[in-house]
């Protein structure tokens, strides 16, 4: 990757740009699977935070990594600047946005904090009974290798087990767990890309899962030029509008699926929370209870 980096440098000063003007090389994490389509919001607005300030920084090129990793693994190469990354998205913690360059406003505006679970179909009675955090500490989770909200969950009391993301749809049907939580932007296209081949799966019906759980794009702390360009692009979408329509686009059917104000919520404390969390800006979060 780092020779490739060298290669867009050399375009870019054959093309007659300075190296102020170079072309600024954004790679994001590569998705784990060809039907995953988790992450393709975050790549549009990625993309669109770039064209934003095309005429203050200069081109770029958007590509993803070459290999898939683990959330942990992206993580360990952006911060030791291996090159085959230079942004990822991921929820925030203290020691995150200590190692990495966070940028504050929420993806998705928190709404990765609103958690509807995968069950195997005949649990939904089991589940119709939990009315607590109590309650809820006696069902284990499923979780992908490494993911950060495990520590929410195990700060809660929850147990949780962990797999590869792509074996957990699986492993919820056998029950080999009682709750794959998922984000409500995530579980409808998961739960169609699954249900064939996984007769037995089902989404619950009844509970909403809530903490707060702000995903950002963060970078390695020597990019401090890409940072400030992709921050600068994201509030001048915030500012036009763009970035909640890139955010309804994709996500309003899902919203309105969950039915939302018909579940009852249990809360989970987030004691991981940074104090710089930009809780009091409203334009930033997801309001559940004044949704359009």
């Amino acid at each position: 990757m780092k020779v490739l980096s060298i290669v867009v440098l050399c375009l870019a000063l054959s093309a007659g740009l300075s190296p102020a003007r170079a072309i600024d090389l954004v790679i994001y994490p590569a998705p784990e699977q060809t039907d995953d389509v988790r992450f393709r919001d975050l790549i549009e607005i990625l993309g669109e935070s770039l064209e934003k300030t095309r005429a203050d920084y200069g081109p770029y090129r958007l590509m993803p990594a070459d290999a898939v990793m683990t959330e942990q693994r992206q993580l360990t190469s952006l911060e030791h600047r291996t090159g085959d990354l230079t942004v990822v998205w991921s929820s925030t913690s203290e020691e995150k946005e200590r190692i990495l360059r966070p940028i504050r406003i929420p993806l998705r505006k928190g709404m990765l904090g609103l958690r509807i679970a995968l069950i195997r179909s005949d649990s939904q009675s089991r589940v119709d009974a939990i009315r607590s955090i109590e309650d809820l500490r006696g069902l284990h989770v499923g979780q992908g290798i490494g993911w950060g909200d495990i520590q929410i969950y195990q700060a809660n009391g929850i147990p949780v087990q962990e797999a590869p993301y792509p074996s957990l749809f699986q492993m919820t049907e056998r029950g080999r767990f009682d709750l794959f939580p998922r984000g409500i932007n995530e579980i409808f296209d998961e739960y169609e890309a699954n249900r064939t081949a996984l007769p037995d799966l089902a989404i619950e019906r009844g509970l909403l899962i809530a903490y707060d759980w702000p995903y950002y794009f963060f970078l390695n702390r020597a990019d401090e030029r890409l940072a400030k360009r992709i921050e600068t692009g994201l509030w001048l979408m915030i500012e036009d509008g763009s970035f909640d329509r890139i955010f309804w686009k994709h996500h309003a059917a899902a919203i309105r699926k969950a039915n939302l104000k018909a579940r009852r919520v249990i809360r989970l404390n987030n004691p991981f929370l940074p104090a710089a969390t930009p809780r009091s800006d409203r334009r930033l979060w997801l309001d559940i209870d004044h949704l359009p």
